[in-house]
């Protein structure tokens, strides 16, 4: 320790004057806020972990890789604007149908009204329903898509859901367009009771008369799509292609364990073992899925 002799033989510690020099004023706000002046706390939602492999991954790197994990390939969720992105080529999708928004004619309520659930899910998102249709290209062919958004109430499938695909569906066949649907769903939307049965009717009349005009439907099953949506038009793709371990199914696995008091086996209801089974001819990795798609198109002649 360096010692200075100061006016009066005062005694003066150069090292804790130096430390006194660079000590900041902090506030009670500073305080409070759990920080040190003059450092700005980290924004919430940079980092990600990966629910398959416990990776921490930067948020933005995820993104750029279609928002796979780079370390063990689990494909996240996305929501249905994210998937429009991703498939269609820049600029080219024109939305149809924007308009048509959900009602309640049984006066649903269970804990709270599901007019309020609607509009919860509609802030949330910034989307009217749980579906977006139009057209599109994908590597230059023009094709009707319609993506599905599990952000959105679960992406049950309602009454707007189901005439939004039905219109599709006529749409593709008035065109002649190729037809491909994304499904991201937990099934029919329980609110809408009956209503929302109906439309696996619907849909799938509307695919029946789509397939008999020789229309090309290619189905594309995303993590999950269960319940209705997978009773009805989901499985009826002339093509069906999954993402790699996508939840596919009617019920889950937990409540047909429980329901047959058995074990199931490893990685019953995922993709690859339902390509195994024959339910689905294809799983493609996110980042072949606008190539697959669209040889599957060229192949068909459309």
């Amino acid at each position: 320790m360096v010692r200075l002799i100061g006016v009066g033989g005062t005694q003066v510690s150069m090292q804790r004057s130096l430390h006194m020099a660079e000590v900041k004023t902090r506030s009670w706000s500073d305080v409070d806020a759990g920080h040190p002046t003059g450092k700005k706390p980290v924004p919430e939602g940079l980092w990600v972990r990966c629910p398959s492999c416990s990776s921490i991954l930067f948020r933005r790197s995820l993104e750029n890789n279609l928002n796979v994990c780079p370390d063990c390939e689990h494909h996240f969720r996305l929501s249905g604007l994210e998937r429009v992105q991703q498939l269609a080529d820049p600029g080219t999708f024109v939305a149809m149908d924007e308009e048509l928004m959900s009602h309640d004619p049984l006066e649903f309520v269970d804990v709270k009204p599901y007019p309020d659930r609607i509009k919860a899910a509609r802030k949330k998102t910034g989307c009217n329903d749980a579906v977006h249709c139009g057209t599109a290209f994908i590597k230059g062919r023009k094709v009707i898509l319609s993506v599905m958004d599990f952000t959105f109430l679960g992406g049950s499938m309602g009454s707007v859901v189901g005439e939004k695909i039905a219109r599709a569906t006529e749409a593709a066949a008035e065109e002649n367009l190729p037809l491909i649907v994304v499904a991201a769903s937990g099934g029919a939307r329980m609110m809408e009771s009956g209503l929302s049965l109906m439309q696996m009717a619907k849909t799938s009349a509307a695919l029946a008369r789509f397939d008999e005009m020789g229309g090309l439907f290619i189905s594309v099953l995303t993590d999950p799509t269960t319940g209705g949506v997978t009773a009805s038009f989901a499985m009826l793709g002339d093509v069906i292609l999954a993402e790699p371990k996508a939840l596919i199914g009617f019920a889950g696995p937990r409540v047909i364990e429980q329901t047959i008091r058995q074990e199931l086996p490893e990685g019953f209801q995922r993709s690859e073992f339902l390509l195994e089974c024959g339910f689905v001819d294809r799983v493609v990795h996110r980042s072949d899925l606008r190539s697959e798609i669209s040889s599957l198109i060229d192949y068909a002649g459309k």
